[in-house]
C-alpha cells in the first residue's frame, strides 16, 4: 500500500510583517519630529492598536510582527546602551544617584506590594513594576525577553505605561511650577519620575533652560539599572524553571547593552556613529511598539481589569513621589 504524503505547509516569511512594522515606525518618528509631545512610542502603539482593531492585519504579516516584538526589540534595548555615558551619570553626585536607586528599587518593591493588595497576578505586577520604575515600554518588553509573558499582558502594560507616562510628562512640569522649583531641580524630578526616555525629553523641553540636560542625565541613571534588574529577574526565572527549560543566566541582549554602555563611556565612538545608532535604536523600538500594539486587540483592552489600571496609577504616583527628592539634592 502506497503512503500518501502531503506537502509540508510553506513557512511564511517574516519580511512582510517587518516591512509593515518598519513603515509604521517611520510614521511614528515623523509624527514625533513634527509634534514632540506625541512620542514615537505612543504613536507606534496607537498605530498598532488601530491596525489590530481594523481586523485587516494579513496573516502574512504576523510572523514578521512576532520578530519585531522580540528580536527587533532586543536590538533596540541593546543599542540604548550607546546613549549612556557612565561619567555623565556619576557626575550627578552621590545624592542624586541614591535617589535614582531608591526610585528603581523602592518603586519595584512598592508596586509589587501594592499588586498583592489589589489582587494583580505576579506576572502582570512585575511588568508594571519594572516598566514604571525604570524606562517604560522598553523595560516592559525587555523583561518579556528574559521571562516569558502572555503577549496580551505585555501589550496591555505597554499601553498603560505609555498613557500614565504621558500624564506624568505633563503633570510634573505643572507641579514643579506650583512648588516654585528652579529649572534644573524640576528637570531632575522629571528625570527621576517620568516613565519613558522620550517623555522625559518632552518634559525637560517644557521646563526649558538647563532642565532638559539634567532630566536626561537623571533618566539615563535609571536606564543604567535596567541591566542588573533584568539579570536578577533572569536568575530568579532560571531557578524556577523546570530542568532543561532554563533560560540563560544573563541574556545576550543584556550583555550587549552592558558592553555598549562601556564602549560609549570610553569616548572612542565617533559622534556620527552614535547619531546613526540612535536613529536605528529609535526606529527599532518604534517598530517593536507597533508590533506590540498589534497584539492589543479591542477585546484584550476590554479585559484590562480595574485592579491593573489601579496598580498602574499607584505605580505612577509612587515613582513620582520617590523622584521628588531629586529636585532638592541636585547639584
Amino acid at each position: 500500500m502506497l503512503e500518501t504524503r502531503l506537502p509540508a505547509p510553506a513557512r511564511l516569511s517574516p519580511l512582510p510583517g517587518l516591512a509593515l512594522a518598519g513603515a509604521a515606525a517611520g510614521v511614528a518618528l515623523a509624527v514625533q519630529a513634527w509634534l514632540p509631545v506625541l512620542g514615537a512610542t505612543l504613536v507606534a502603539v496607537a498605530l498598532g492598536f488601530a491596525a489590530a482593531a481594523s481586523g485587516r492585519l494579513p496573516d502574512e504579516a504576523r510572523p514578521g510582527l512576532r520578530v519585531a516584538a522580540r528580536q527587533v526589540l532586543r536590538v533596540g534595548v541593546a543599542l540604548l546602551g550607546l546613549q549612556l555615558v557612565v561619567s555623565d551619570v556619576v557626575g550627578l553626585g552621590w545624592r542624586v544617584l541614591l535617589v535614582v536607586a531608591a526610585v528603581v528599587v523602592l518603586g519595584i518593591l512598592g508596586t509589587l506590594l501594592a499588586a498583592r493588595r489589589l489582587g494583580v497576578p505576579e506576572e502582570q505586577a512585575l511588568l508594571v513594576a519594572c516598566g514604571f520604575s525604570i524606562c517604560g515600554a522598553a523595560a516592559v518588553a525587555a523583561l518579556d525577553g528574559v521571562r516569558r509573558n502572555r503577549a496580551e499582558d505585555v501589550a496591555r502594560v505597554v499601553a498603560l505605561v505609555v498613557v500614565c507616562g504621558s500624564v506624568a510628562m505633563l503633570l510634573v512640569p505643572l507641579l514643579a511650577a506650583a512648588l516654585g522649583l528652579p529649572r534644573a531641580a524640576a528637570g531632575a524630578w522629571a528625570g527621576a519620575s517620568v516613565h519613558e526616555v522620550g517623555q522625559v525629553v518632552v518634559a525637560g523641553g517644557l521646563l526649558g533652560g538647563a532642565a532638559l540636560q539634567v532630566a536626561v542625565a537623571v533618566k539615563l541613571g535609571r536606564v543604567l539599572l535596567l541591566a542588573p534588574v533584568l539579570a536578577v529577574v533572569a536568575a530568579r526565572s532560571r531557578g524556577a524553571a523546570a530542568d532543561g527549560a532554563r533560560p540563560p543566566l544573563v541574556p545576550a541582549f543584556v550583555l550587549a547593552f552592558v558592553v555598549l554602555v562601556l564602549l560609549a563611556s570610553t569616548g572612542l565612538v565617533p559622534e556620527p556613529v552614535l547619531a546613526a545608532a540612535g536613529h536605528v535604536q529609535a526606529g527599532a523600538l518604534a517598530a517593536a511598539m507597533f508590533a506590540l500594539g498589534c497584539a492589543l486587540d479591542p477585546a484584550a483592552l476590554g479585559r484590562t481589569g480595574r485592579p491593573l489600571v489601579r496598580l498602574a496609577a499607584a505605580a505612577t504616583a509612587l515613582v513620582t513621589a520617590l523622584g521628588l527628592p531629586a529636585a532638592y539634592v541636585v547639584g
